[in-house]
C-alpha cells in the first residue's frame, strides 16, 4: 500500500536527523565545556533529547508499517504515536536538568567569560539545522507524514535555539556573562516546553480528539453528496498519519440497496479527494419524516 512506501520513505528523515544530532550535540557538548559556555552546553543536551526524540520516531515508523492482524485490526499506526510519548518524557527531564543546573548557576555564576569559538559553533549549527528542517519539511509534504512534519518543526525550534544561544553568548563575551546562564535558563524553558507540545498532542490522539475545524469541513463536504438528506453523526480518530471517520447519514426510506450503496460509495470518494489518507466508514439509515399522526 501507498501508505507503508510512504512510511519507509519518512525513515530518511529520521535518520537525517538523528545523524545530525549525533555530530552536533557532540561538538556542542566538547566546545561547550572547553569554551566555558553554559547556553552551549545547555543547548548540546538539548540536541541529546533530540537524538531520543527521532529515534522514537524512527521506531515508531518501523512498527507502524507491519500490515494488520487479527489482533490489530486498524493495523500499528498509533505505534509512532507512542514512541512520542516515551521520547516526551525523556525530554521533561533533561530540560529540568538543565533548569537546575542553570539555577544553580546564577547563585554562584563563573566569571570567566566564553570563548568566541562556542559562538561560531552556535551559528554553524543553526545554519545546519535550517538546511536539516527544510528538507524535512519538503520530505513531509510530499509523503503526508504528520510525524516527520513534526520532527522538521523541531529542527526549525532547535536552529532558533541555536540562534538565542549565540546571542546569549555574545553578550557574556562582551562583558555580561550572567547573559549566558539565563540564556541556559531559557534553552532548558524551551525543552519543557517542547516536551509539553509532544505530550499534549500524543495524549490527544491517544484519546481519539480530533480536529474539530477537520470535522465541520467533512459535514459540508458529505453533506453536499447528491442523495444525503442529514447527517446524523460524525465523528474521527487518528492513527498515525491516517484518520478514519465514522459518519451515519439518513438518506430516501424508498432507494433500494444498490442506490443506497451507490450514496455510500460517493461519500467515501468525497471524502479520499478532501484528504487522501482519510478513510470513511460510512452507516445508511432510512430518512424519518414526523407525520401529524406522530404528534402527541
Amino acid at each position: 500500500m501507498e501508505i507503508y512506501s510512504n512510511l519507509r520513505a519518512g525513515e530518511k528523515g529520521a535518520w537525517l536527523s538523528i545523524g545530525t544530532y549525533i555530530f552536533l550535540s557532540a561538538m556542542k557538548l566538547i566546545v561547550g565545556y572547553l569554551g566555558a559556555s553554559a547556553a552551549l552546553k545547555a543547548d548540546g543536551l538539548n540536541n541529546t533529547t533530540d537524538i531520543v526524540a527521532s529515534i522514537a520516531v524512527l521506531i515508531g515508523l518501523r512498527i507502524s508499517q507491519k500490515p494488520p492482524d487479527r489482533v490489530h485490526r486498524y493495523g500499528h499506526l498509533r505505534a509512532e504515536t507512542i514512541a512520542s510519548l516515551i521520547a516526551s518524557f525523556i525530554m521533561m527531564v533533561v530540560g529540568l536538568q538543565v533548569l537546575s543546573t542553570s539555577i544553580r548557576g546564577m547563585f554562584a555564576p563563573i566569571q570567566e567569560a566564553p570563548s568566541s569559538l562556542t559562538a561560531v559553533v552556535a551559528l554553524f549549527s543553526a545554519a545546519i539545522m535550517y538546511v536539516v528542517y527544510r528538507y524535512n519539511l519538503a520530505l513531509a509534504d510530499k509523503i503526508n507524514s504528520s510525524a516527520v512534519r513534526a520532527a522538521a518543526y523541531d529542527n526549525r525550534s532547535d536552529a532558533l535555539v541555536s540562534i538565542g544561544t549565540a546571542i546569549g553568548i555574545l553578550a557574556a563575551i562582551f562583558g555580561f556573562p550572567i547573559i549566558d546562564i539565563i540564556t541556559a535558563l531559557l534553552v532548558g524553558l524551551i525543552i519543557i516546553k517542547t516536551a509539553i507540545e509532544i505530550f499534549w498532542e500524543a495524549v490527544v490522539t491517544l484519546t481519539d480528539g480530533f480536529d474539530t475545524e477537520e470535522t465541520e469541513t467533512l459535514r459540508k463536504l458529505i453533506a453536499g453528496v447528491e442523495g444525503v438528506i442529514q447527517i446524523t453523526d460524525l465523528k474521527g480518530r487518528s492513527h498515525g498519519n491516517m484518520n478514519f471517520i465514522d459518519v451515519t447519514v439518513t438518506v430516501n426510506p424508498y432507494l433500494n440497496v444498490i442506490e443506497s450503496h451507490k450514496i455510500s460509495d460517493q461519500i467515501e470518494a468525497t471524502v479520499q479527494h478532501f484528504n487522501p489518507y482519510c478513510i470513511a466508514l460510512v452507516h445508511i439509515e432510512p430518512h424519518f419524516i414526523p407525520s401529524a399522526t406522530d404528534s402527541p
